[in-house]
């Protein structure tokens, strides 16, 4: 490693690379920038399957039920993730092969989490 490149990476106070943000601390900030597209897609990806699973947790202590919790789940989910990427990252939905492209990016891996997550803590709250 050359000397120049260790200069540039040097550990900060915070454990983190200084001129080197984690896709999470970027996630987290309002109007970054994303260079690399994988990496905007992985996060709207991943905060998928975590409100996939809030959600989940939700829906089987309510108890809800039936159709009227899957509509209101896919509403919530696509819902959150629009108004993410839309208003609080202000991105340019274009570069990213338009808006459906982002509102369904994991969609239905976070719908799968969501079912087994609701019908694991429905039965073991609501049966005996």
């Amino acid at each position: 490693m050359s000397s120049t490149k260790r200069k540039e990476e040097q550990p900060v106070s915070n454990g983190g690379v200084k001129g080197k943000v984690s896709p999470w601390g970027k996630a987290l900030r309002r109007d970054s920038s994303w260079d690399d597209k994988d990496e905007f897609l992985d996060v709207i990806y991943w905060f998928r399957q975590i409100l996939a699973i809030i959600l989940g947790v939700i829906w089987g202590i309510i108890p809800l039920k039936g159709f009227i919790g899957i509509a209101i789940f896919c509403l919530i989910n696509a819902g959150v993730l629009y108004l993410y990427f839309s208003s609080f990252q202000q991105i340019d939905e274009e570069e990213y092969g338009g808006t459906w492209e982002l509102t369904k990016e994991g969609f239905m891996t976070s719908f799968a989490l969501f079912m087994v997550v609701w019908v694991i803590f429905y039965t073991a709250v609501h049966f005996d």
